[in-house]
């Protein structure tokens, strides 16, 4: 699709299309034709959606899409990326929904982007970093995290030690994606939190694998290494 003749409103109609049906498959198919820069753009409104199946979507589509990017022109995914980070920025003005997942997924899917920015994702949870103390905010943090350290753990290692207070968090929530991350990260100093968790009946929902399902933390919390 040239990119002179499509409006990123156009690609915004086309991307509700295809994410209705339900088959993300065809849809990342699809999107890749079109002008990924405009797709980009075209893709952060679904981040404030309410459809919890369209957000995971977009998700799923901004990794596919940044990480093409990066092949084709590193500095254009430098820019998402970075637009990705000012949102999570207190000086935004904005709340930064779905930030943090989208750079998670991205390094899931481009070596050379969690190379570079494994270490600012990773610092949202370093109380003497870049902490973000917004529950809701760090859901998708810890979802991030879970993402990178699931496809690349060496990348995220470092992030080990920052998720012991989540791993013992009375929220489910933060504590079943905490336990979900650092069953992907070999620590000492979390193993036997993990254990701990393994009778963690309390259920989740949790985007893995292209699905939104529903796990107990003690499964999430079984797979340590």
């Amino acid at each position: 699709m040239p990119e002179t003749t499509v409006s990123i409103r156009d690609i915004k109609e086309t991307l509700l299309a295809l994410f209705s049906k339900g088959v993300p498959e065809d849809a990342l198919a699809a999107l890749c034709r079109m002008p990924l820069r405009k797709v980009v753009n075209a893709l952060f409104p679904f981040f404030c959606s309410m459809n919890p199946l369209h957000f995971w979507q977009a998700i799923t589509a901004m990794g596919t899409v940044v990480s093409l990017l990066a092949d084709e022109n590193i500095e254009s995914a430098r820019v998402v990326m970075r637009r990705l980070m000012w949102n999570l920025n207190d000086e935004s003005g904005g709340i930064g929904w779905g930030s943090a997942e989208a750079m998670g997924e991205i390094m899931a899917r481009n070596d050379h982007m969690a190379g570079e920015y494994a270490c600012i994702l990773i610092s949202y949870i370093n109380p003497c970093g870049n902490f973000i103390d917004h529950p809701a905010l760090q859901k998708g943090i810890l979802w991030g995290l879970g993402r990178l350290a699931q496809a690349r753990p060496r990348q995220a290692e470092s992030a080990s030690g920052f998720l012991v207070p989540f791993l013992t968090s009375p929220n489910p929530v933060l504590r079943g994606l905490a336990a979900w991350t650092a069953s992907a990260l070999p620590c000492n100093g979390t193993k036997p939190l993990l254990i701990r968790l393994c009778s963690d009946s309390e259920v989740i929902t949790l985007f893995v694998n292209g699905e939104i399902c529903e796990r107990t933390i003690g499964s999430l919390a079984q797979s340590h290494p």
